[in-house]
């Protein structure tokens, strides 16, 4: 008789977003005439730039001919991309960082989910909150997390992400293994400055823990203590893995690219361990998509990316400032996509959803879904248009003015 994964049976119902669109789509068979803004879900709405889009005609078309047709690369990422990955985001920083550590892949997602393959089951693990839920999701799955009583898993070490801390984890009293962070953060647009960050990285080498840190949103940091790398904080190396991603950077969202930093100097062999997990589960980014990623690098690459990332940071200034002018309380937002508003009225997060569906038609996504700490609170993104955040906000005054 086949036996089940029945650490399964302890995640909740459905996937937050998923949750999400059942209930847009839902909403939009009863009311087909009402023209739903989606302010929601992380996804750009900006072309890529056309560097890249040039980069993937022209690797489109070497495929098709037999002296420059690859097949299957190299599961770490070709060389051209690797190279330009460590000079421009790490070298170019005065950070050390060596080929062989950068492993290219298809997703931040996707690595985030799959590191904790290479840990133990008995590891315990510390996680913000509230907090991107593919983090504690993958670690219920491995069976890491014990079950789910009164809106919390019971081996998971919580650390609250409120207002009267700022948005700052404090860290934990007890000793932890595994300690999950990601600045800028998602869902709350905060920060931490390289003053805080060092405190988590003494923290892991005291404590011997393991930092897997997502920094998929560097590339919104407008302020110059905020780092764009936790390498850049002494001793980093020793005790922490970084995911980045071309998504949210570049616009890869419908493409796939990022990439995962394991140093050499990290114990437990981890560097050799994920490089065997990735050469035993994984067959590569594609060719195409790589050179379109190595594009990103260039002038006009960069040039063409910085202007969409004005864009939506221009954005998440309407945003903040036009809630603000309802009396609604607001984080975030300043060196991230992201906006963490307050629930008016002390409302809890998806009847907020709820309310904001039906009277104005705006999506967003309920603090709740984040974590316990996430209720009371909801998250905005920056990625629409313009004329459609200017529209969403207007609704949303109409609203609580």
């Amino acid at each position: 008789m086949v036996k089940i994964n029945e650490n399964y049976q302890k995640l909740q119902k459905s996937y937050l977003f998923s949750t999400i669109a059942k209930k847009v789509e839902e909403y939009q068979k009863k009311q087909p005439e009402a023209k739903i803004i989606k302010m929601g879900i992380g996804d750009v709405t900006l072309p890529i730039p056309t560097v890249v889009t040039e980069a993937i005609k022209k690797a489109a078309e070497e495929m098709a001919h037999k002296e420059t047709f690859r097949g299957y690369g190299p599961e770490q990422g070709y060389d051209f991309l690797r190279e330009k990955i460590m000079q421009e985001d790490y070298k170019k920083r005065g950070i050390d960082i060596q080929m062989d550590e950068i492993f290219v892949s298809d997703g931040a997602k996707c690595d985030t989910a799959n590191f904790q393959e290479l840990f133990s089951e008995d590891n315990i693990i510390a996680i913000t909150d509230p907090v991107y839920p593919v983090y504690i999701d993958t670690n219920v799955m491995a069976g890491r997390t014990g079950k789910f009583l009164e809106g919390k898993y019971e081996k998971v070490v919580y650390m609250p992400l409120t207002e009267k801390n700022h948005f700052i984890p404090q860290l934990p009293k007890e000793k932890v293994d595994i300690i999950y962070l990601c600045f800028p953060n998602n869902p709350t647009g905060t920060v931490l400055n390289k003053e805080e960050l060092k405190k988590w990285v003494d923290y892991a080498i005291q404590n011997e823990s393991i930092i897997l840190y997502d920094a998929a949103y560097e590339a919104f940091i407008e302020e110059e203590n905020i780092p764009h790398s936790i390498y850049e904080i002494e001793g980093a190396k020793q005790v922490a893995v970084e995911f980045k991603s071309f998504s949210k950077t570049a616009g890869f969202t419908g493409i796939r690219c990022a990439y995962t930093v394991v140093p050499k100097e990290i114990k437990y062999d981890l560097n050799n361990m994920w490089n065997r997990r990735q050469s035993t589960k994984f067959n590569g980014t594609s060719y195409i998509v790589q050179r379109a990623a190595e594009a990103t690098y260039s002038e006009e690459g960069k040039k063409q990316i910085q202007k969409n990332i004005a864009y939506y940071k221009e954005n998440a200034k309407i945003i903040l400032n036009e809630l603000k002018k309802a009396n609604l309380q607001a984080y975030g937002g300043i060196n991230s996509p992201y906006i963490w508003m307050k629930c008016p009225n002390h409302m809890k997060s998806w009847d907020f959803f709820d309310l904001l569906l039906e009277k104005a038609n705006v999506v967003g996504t309920p603090g709740v879904g984040f974590g316990p700490s996430g209720e009371g609170y909801f998250r905005l993104t920056a990625f629409n248009t313009k004329e459609n955040t200017q529209e969403a906000m207007k609704r949303i005054q109409e609203i609580f003015k």
